[in-house]
């Protein structure tokens, strides 16, 4: 099974139990604060995933850290389900799948701007809220820039992908010209 599947089917797991006792949001910032905690201390989370060492003393490290975080009883149990299982690298996976799954409860859908220039606020708004719109959903919008798409915008909802952006259409230009089309 690979890894992505992996992480997916723990995330849905435990989003299943958060839908069930109202805590989704909670897991949600314990998985931010235990990944904060790896992104702090590297030799960390090498010590705890690396197989060099041996388990016993990976997993007194890791009970170690669990009981020196302030986290759920849930969340707890689940970290130490991964470890128990060997799943311990896919951490960061599962958290990201997780965080997926939770927006989607919150009705929450996320989308990447770029466009060649910044852009000003309003117009930004304007882009999230016609997306808000399209989707019907609340939409968290990441702008960035990138001069060689020429001028227009190009925006990623998930897997679908809306490209305005003028290198594009003059490239579709062109290819229609090669086939002897009218444009």
């Amino acid at each position: 099974m690979r890894s992505s599947a992996i992480a997916r089917r723990y995330a849905k797991a435990l989003m299943l139990i958060g839908k069930e006792d109202g805590q989704a949001e909670t897991y949600r910032e314990e998985f931010e604060g235990f990944i904060g905690l790896f992104d702090q201390q590297e030799q960390l989370e090498q010590m705890i995933t690396n197989p060099l060492y041996s388990t016993e003393n990976r997993r007194k490290v890791f009970v170690a850290v669990l009981d020196a975080v302030d986290i759920s009883n849930v969340m707890r149990s689940f970290l130490i389900l991964l470890f128990n299982k060997g799943r311990i690298s896919y951490l960061r996976q599962i958290a990201t799948n997780y965080n997926k799954l939770a927006d989607e409860l919150k009705g929450i859908v996320r989308a990447n701007l770029i466009s060649a220039e910044e852009l000003s606020s309003e117009k930004f708004e304007e882009i999230r809220n016609a997306i808000s719109k399209m989707t019907g959903k609340e939409v968290v919008l990441d702008a960035e820039q990138d001069p060689g798409i020429i001028g227009g915008v190009v925006t990623k909802i998930g897997d679908l992908v809306l490209d305005g952006s003028i290198k594009t259409q003059l490239e579709n230009m062109r290819e229609s010209l090669k086939r002897g089309e009218r444009v």
